[in-house]
């Protein structure tokens, strides 16, 4: 379905970023990883279906690196077709104690990063009149909790950035929505399972348990392969009139 169109997805060289990378390099597109740690790893995996795979190691924090990182698509695979922001970072305190530092950085790379890839990419999507732009926000993008003030606000504004993006191309054919996990099984995610474990006593089935009966019904972790297939959806046909949704994957999180 997306042969000859090229995939930009930040933070993409694990977790969600990759899951959803793979999912569409499966639908036949070029892919453009981004991210730390191991980049030769993922670069394989995504090769091995098939399409082309490039990386950039651009910082999601520096506007100057993403403009980088957005030149070097464009010449290597002509343009940028489907933009996925998916990059992001955490740190949890209470309001009182949250290092402005660690704000600063959350919101640059979880809120503007996100801005500054779409404004760059938005120019060949329109002069193509077709394009995909899919941000990965939170079901954190539409409730709170306590303690993830810099995530929270940078997540709502994620939901509110796709809004205005959505709006100002509505009549062409470039859409933008967001997608709002709740938990994700990611690395980071089994850390905070294992954690809880050890601390408890608990066996890895009791701490997921805990983890996720605190917020989430389904009792079950959302999957970056069941994110990717939604980010599949969002580039299809059917989607074309599917246009600044916050549409959330989080097992009835935010129905409660």
């Amino acid at each position: 379905m997306l042969s000859g169109k090229t995939a930009l997805v930040t933070g993409s060289t694990s977790g969600i970023g990759l899951g959803i990378a793979k999912a569409l390099a499966r639908q036949g597109a070029n892919i453009v990883l981004n991210g730390f740690g191991d980049v030769e790893g993922p670069k394989a995996e995504v090769a091995q279906l098939g399409v082309k795979v490039a990386y950039h190691g651009a910082d999601m924090s520096k506007p100057a690196e993403i403009e980088d990182m957005m030149k070097s698509a464009a010449a290597q695979f002509g343009r940028v077709d489907i933009l996925v922001n998916n990059a992001g970072i955490q740190h949890v305190a209470r309001i009182e104690d949250f290092p402005p530092e660690r704000w600063d950085a959350i919101i640059a790379i979880n809120l503007s990063s996100a801005f500054h890839a779409t404004r760059l990419a938005l120019p060949a999507m329109k002069a193509a009149n077709w394009g995909r732009i899919i941000n990965v926000a939170s079901v954190h993008g539409l409730v709170a909790s306590a303690e993830k003030a810099a995530y929270v606000a940078a997540k709502h504004g994620i939901v509110g950035l796709t809004k205005v993006t959505a709006l100002e191309n509505a009549t062409t054919g470039v859409t933008c929505n967001a997608i709002c996990p709740g938990w994700v099984l990611t690395p980071l995610v089994q850390k905070q399972v294992d954690a809880k474990a050890q601390a408890n006593g608990w066996s890895n089935e009791q701490a997921t348990k805990a983890l996720l009966g605190e917020k989430e019904p389904s009792l079950q972790f959302t999957t970056p392969e069941e994110l990717g297939e939604l980010a599949v959806f969002f580039c299809s046909p059917a989607a074309n009139n599917v246009r600044g949704v916050a549409w959330n994957m989080d097992g009835g999180w935010a129905a409660q």
